[in-house]
């Protein structure tokens, strides 16, 4: 350890190491993302829609429009509202859930929110004048927003709900994309915007015997309401003489566990992996203030929240809260060196400087910063020790049982698993009627006709919930629930078998008028809405370019895309160590860290990746693009 953190710590840097690899070691499975199940066959009930009455029909339609987007969640609202900004107006979405708000019209479970400021993750509250009640927004909210967006966009008059799209298919001949669904529906389109969203298709765990329990379950995405009584806001009457499991404590269990706790005779949380759990502190945000700001504050406060999330220092943290903390701290007085590229990625993720790392020969890749750069990373790792240890205290403060306490600490960088934030999980390990069974990282073993099997112990419930999350790193057209099939008859799933392959992680070359929304290989943010408008506006600036030169088509060069390949690889590589070092979780593909892939994110993080994108536009010549 440098004198530059040698300092006044409160704890040993080598045994935080040796332990955080101790408990990543015994959670690596062989397994990885093939430890779950997909929802289909005798599982395909975990994914019907509850929200809707059943026996919905209608008339198959057979149309043809401009652009079809599919997806009826922020990114689909905000494709087709940046569209009509840009007088592009024909227009039709096509959603599966019954209503707008993609991730937000599933998860209603119980204590449902966002751990994003609201003034940060809510889109368009300029342009629409809303104002959110406080500064973490509720589901509930969040799906008025959703109709609020939906009415001012007039976008309820272009879609189609209850609808699934079975596939899109590429016509050479006719020069356009067919799409079929369901219901009998024959859409052609000149443009077709995939956005059906990263964390869409419930997981469920492959647990022997997952079959054979013999009483209720249901996956928080798909709450039954009917089942446990209450709403969104709790009051599960109907528990009070069921005793009920929760299988995983990620963000979604973090949430509802306390409802459950204060309703249920008895509650089991079977815990894997534990969160880390911050302080939230809501509080109710004040109109006045917000009517006050000056035009562009939007913008400024988004790109200030992803700035320091992405490690670049900045005069003032506008946010100021858990998420932005580490990063308010060991930039307070380095404004003035402003790192570059890759070192975006390493600061934000945290990459310590091991012994590992100094053997690997970190030098080769430092600049004549090497010195400043080398402090800055190794304060950083200090940081997120101070952090993580704030946050394993207060588990000790609050849970009163030393045991239970010591389960609940997360041992992991703050940025391996999506940090949480509330102030009554951690405090339902204290109710008499609620139990956590610390699997050490092993998860539950077995399902019987009556319960659970974890420690070698069976638990007797009448309920499990489900509480598993959604499929990240599978085949894209599995998690869409679609196919995708380009000129010559190719598939996205044969295109991206040994890797994805796009020019800007919005065009796939073969794939002509076709944009991608989504993380991969382009702006990965934790305010995932700012980068789905990212993807929105560009969307928007192509078409309508395209509209202006009277052009029909656009693909990705094969030159544009492998250099694109290339750049993610690139940094791929150098945040390799980072990842490894984390215990598994979907943001490291379950432990199985392959950065010889280019599934992964652009490495100078999004704000870098936002503004390279904007300069893109700027020029003006398309660049990368086939145009005819």
């Amino acid at each position: 350890m440098t004198a530059a953190v040698s300092g006044n710590l409160h704890f040993d840097p080598d045994q935080l190491r040796e332990k955080y690899r101790q408990e990543r070691d015994k959670r690596i499975r062989s397994d990885g993302n093939d430890q779950y199940i997909e929802v289909t066959g005798d599982f395909s009930h975990y994914v019907d829609d509850p929200y809707v009455e059943p026996g919905f029909e209608r008339a198959p339609v057979t149309t043809q429009v401009d652009v079809l987007i599919i997806g009826g969640g922020f990114g689909g609202m905000l494709a087709a509202a940046r569209l009509r900004d840009a007088g592009i107006n024909d227009l039709m979405i096509v959603e599966k859930g019954g209503g707008f708000g993609g991730t937000w019209y599933w998860n209603r479970y119980p204590g449902a929110s966002c751990d994003i400021e609201s003034l940060v993750y809510f889109p368009l509250l300029e342009e629409t004048g809303f104002i959110p009640k406080q500064r973490y927004t509720n589901a509930t909210e969040t799906l008025e927003y959703c109709q609020l967006i939906a009415e001012q966009y007039k976008l309820n008059d272009i879609a189609l709900m209850q609808t699934q799209i079975l596939s899109t298919d590429w016509s050479e001949e006719e020069k356009l994309w067919v799409a079929r669904t369901n219901r009998g529906d024959s859409i052609k389109a000149n443009f077709v915007i995939h956005s059906n969203g990263p964390l869409n298709r419930p997981k469920l765990p492959a647990i022997p015997g997952i079959d054979k329990f013999t009483g209720h379950t249901f996956h928080t995405s798909r709450w039954d309401y009917r089942y446990t009584g209450g709403g969104p806001f709790g009051g599960l009457d109907k528990l009070a003489d069921k005793r009920v499991a929760v299988i995983g404590t990620g963000a979604t269990a973090v949430q509802c566990v306390p409802h459950l706790a204060a309703s249920a005779k008895e509650l089991y949380v079977f815990q894997r992996t534990p969160s880390s759990i911050d302080v939230r502190n809501n509080t109710q945000i004040d109109g006045d203030w917000l009517k006050s700001q000056p035009p562009g504050w939007h913008h400024k406060r988004r790109t200030n929240f992803e700035s320091l999330l992405a490690g670049m220092p900045v005069k003032e943290d506008l946010v100021h809260d858990g998420w932005t903390e580490a990063f308010r701290d060991i930039f307070g007085g380095v404004r003035q060196y402003r790192p570059s590229g890759w070192r975006l990625l390493l600061w934000s993720l945290g990459w310590a400087l091991s012994s590992a790392r100094k053997e690997r020969g970190i030098k080769q890749y430092l600049t004549d910063k090497a010195m400043i750069e080398m402090g800055l990373q190794e304060k950083m790792e200090m940081a997120d020790f101070a952090k993580m240890e704030k946050v394993r205290a207060r588990a000790d403060s609050v849970v009163e049982d030393t045991e239970t306490a010591e389960s609940l600490k997360p041992y992991y960088r703050q940025f391996c698993k999506r940090p949480c934030f509330h102030d009554e999980y951690l405090q339902a390990f204290n109710n008499a009627n609620v139990r956590l069974v610390d699997t050490e990282g092993k998860g539950v073993e077995a399902f019987t006709a009556k319960g659970i099997v974890a420690n070698g112990q069976e638990f007797e419930v009448d309920c499990i919930v489900f509480a598993t999350g959604f499929e990240v790193g599978t085949d894209y057209s599995r998690r869409a629930g679609y196919s995708v099939t380009g000129v010559g008859g190719l598939t996205i799933s044969d295109k991206w078998a040994d890797g994805m392959a796009t020019f800007h992680g919005l065009h796939t070359r073969g794939f002509p008028n076709a944009f991608f929304f989504g993380p991969q290989q382009s702006g990965f943010t934790a305010t995932y809405t700012f980068a789905l408008d990212e993807n929105a506006m560009q969307t928007a600036y192509i078409l309508g370019e395209l509209k202006k030169r009277g052009a029909t088509r656009i693909d990705a060069s094969e030159k544009a895309e492998k250099a694109w390949i290339n750049t993610i690889k690139r940094v791929a590589r150098q945040t390799e160590e980072f990842q490894k070092s984390c215990t598994p979780g979907y943001y490291n593909n379950e432990g199985h860290v392959e950065f010889e892939s280019q599934n992964t994110f652009y490495g100078g993080g999004p704000i870098e990746f936002f503004n390279l994108m904007a300069k893109w536009r700027e020029a003006g010549d398309l660049k990368g693009l086939e145009i005819s």
